[in-house]
């Protein structure tokens, strides 16, 4: 290849394979978009890729998919004192389901920062042709655009 090397080179371990990361159980996991934004302070936005296991055991504050009253939701689990699901944002209420049936636990969730680009333009016409900083739910470094 032409040009200088990637001073990323440096730091480099080995490469990172998705599936091995990412999927436990194989014949248990299962990927699904995410729709609304009841998880938005979670990170977890419309259109987002969910990687969902089947097998784990949902446990107290899992984030989980569940059927209640034949509709499909993604919450945060509350076990104690009483089953709840929780949504990660003010504007949703929490639900307090008679019946319950989980579909399985979100173990990790991808997001695309050109699909959250191309969603200001729509929504946001203000914005448009105006320097943008996005800030990660992980850090405080921020990525002008």
């Amino acid at each position: 290849a032409a040009g200088f090397p990637s001073p990323a080179q440096d730091y480099v371990e080995s490469e990172l394979d998705l599936n091995e990361l990412c999927i436990r159980r194989q014949a248990s996991t299962f990927f699904v978009r995410a729709s609304g934004s009841s998880m938005q302070e979670l990170g977890l936005f419309d259109g987002d890729v969910m990687v969902v296991d089947r097998a784990e055991e949902a446990l107290h504050g899992d984030i989980v998919i569940a059927e209640v009253n034949g509709e499909f939701t993604v919450k945060r689990l509350q076990l104690q004192p009483c089953i709840a699901l929780f949504p990660m944002n003010p504007a949703y209420s929490a639900i307090y389901p008679e019946e319950l049936q989980l579909m399985g636990v979100v173990t990790w969730f991808f997001s695309s920062t050109r699909a959250r680009r191309s969603c200001e333009a729509l929504f946001r016409p203000d914005l448009r042709g105006k320097p943008v900083v996005v800030l990660s739910n992980n850090d405080l470094s921020g990525e002008e655009r």
